[in-house]
């Protein structure tokens, strides 16, 4: 198969990414399972088993994370792997190698190798097993030392859950993906818990005492919990980022500079620190830190990609996310007039979300549609932002995010602020429009 072939056979494979689950199918009808990924991984080699693996879940930030940590053991000198997901811009985006996307000829001749297995399946996989399957075997073929890898969603019946892990890594737990995992925190915790394998350590960056719990529970070797194992002990707004300070169990990082937008990088960043510690199995050089730190990027993620007026890109796709924003964005940029673009898809709450925005202190508000096939109709978010409060004539609707972007900058003055957010789907397509090349 060319080029074409093998993106127009990956595109064929369900995508629950893009589609979700049918609203009229019951939450468990359509839950993960592994039984494909195994007979997957069975087939390709089984090449989760070549290299040990840092497994990745939370709500927020476990991109963030995953970038941080790879970094950090690269400059540390190992060869390192790293999945993430979902792309903003190219797929290739999800597989990296020492920080760079997987190379387009052998990304395709993965596909083709997938192809080739799938008549062999008990059935035939999803887009993200292929993926993640593609992204396993490559890693093993360029002999990593070390795999970094993200969850798609929830932990324990994510696709990625065939590698075993020795370091398994939780952000937090928020709501989210309730159609999958349950309408409460304790359930999505205990789907997020389904990472933490036999004798592994556990960077738990959720302190609710209840959720604690659930994690303890499992037959992890030892739980690093933050604020008391691990965390940020000084975090103050510098010029591009943050200055901050940082405690593991196996030393501390103090007033390290992290080019980072939000406060709360400062927590991704020390989960990073000590999700490298315990791989390693002992500090990270103070250098590395400084090094990774000042170079840090975290693309569609309180990323600044435009000037007069100043454009922010963040995927913040729910309730906390948007909170994190909101906080982060009256902290680090200026109190200027800002115009919002915002797309969400299904089963978001458009009045939550904009509550979270803040929108209604907003100088206007342009609605668009997300890229997806789960796109909540822009007409229903302008709807909640007039509920709201705001103004009708605040308010618009512009379909397409990229002319939407291009409505926002046109209407907004030189020193006001234009922020896109409400999806990855929408920053993935404003970003396209806006950094062209990525």
């Amino acid at each position: 198969m060319d080029v074409g072939d093998t993106r127009a056979w990956l595109d064929a494979h369900v995508n629950l990414e893009s589609l979700g689950v049918p609203v009229d199918v019951p939450r468990r009808a359509n839950h993960p399972t592994l039984e494909r990924m195994e007979a997957l991984a069975a087939l390709l080699g089984s090449p989760q088993l070549e290299y040990p693996s840092i497994h990745l879940t939370g709500t927020n930030g476990k991109t963030s994370v995953t970038r941080l940590t790879t970094s950090l053991l690269v400059a540390q000198g190992l060869s390192v792997g790293s999945y993430t997901s979902p792309h903003l811009e190219r797929v290739n985006e999800r597989i990296g190698w020492n920080g760079d996307e997987i190379p387009e000829p052998d990304f395709v001749d993965l596909l083709a190798l997938i192809a080739d297995i799938e008549p062999y399946l008990p059935a035939a996989p999803s887009y993200f097993e292929i993926l993640t399957g593609a992204a396993l075997r490559y890693f093993a073929d360029v002999a990593v030392e070390a795999a970094v890898v993200e969850v798609g969603m929830g932990g324990g019946w994510d696709a990625t859950n065939v590698i075993d892990a020795p370091v398994a890594v939780i952000t937090n737990v928020s709501v989210d993906h309730v159609e999958y995992f349950g309408p409460t925190l304790a359930d999505i915790a205990q789907e997020k818990a389904g990472i933490v394998k036999p004798g592994a350590t556990v960077i738990l960056g959720e302190t609710s005492p209840e959720l604690v719990s659930i994690f303890e529970a499992r037959e992890a070797g030892a739980v690093w919990l933050r604020d008391r194992d691990f965390g940020v002990s000084a975090n103050a707004l510098a010029h591009g980022g943050r200055l901050v300070s940082i405690f593991t169990p196996g030393g501390s990082y103090s007033e390290v500079f992290l080019s980072l937008h939000g406060a709360h990088q400062a927590d991704n960043a020390a989960a990073a620190v000590a999700a490298a510690e315990a791989f390693l199995g002992r500090a990270v050089d103070p250098e590395v830190v400084v090094e990774v730190f000042g170079q840090a990027r975290s693309p569609g993620r309180l990323e600044v990609v435009g000037y007069q007026p100043l454009v922010l890109l963040d995927g913040a796709h729910n309730v906390a996310g948007a909170t994190a924003l909101r906080a982060a964005l009256a902290e680090e940029f200026p109190s200027s007039p800002r115009t919002l673009v915002i797309g969400l898809l299904q089963g978001k709450d458009p009045d939550e979300m904009l509550e979270a925005l803040g929108a209604a202190h907003a100088a206007r508000v342009i609605c668009c549609r997300p890229p997806s096939p789960r796109a909540l109709a822009p007409e229903d978010v302008a709807s909640a932002a007039i509920e709201a409060g705001l103004e009708r004539d605040r308010v618009e609707v512009v379909d397409d995010v990229a002319d939407a972007v291009a409505r926002a900058v046109a209407v907004t003055g030189p020193d006001e602020q234009v922020v896109v957010t409400g999806s990855l789907y929408v920053v993935g397509a404003a970003r396209a429009a806006l950094v062209p090349g990525g």
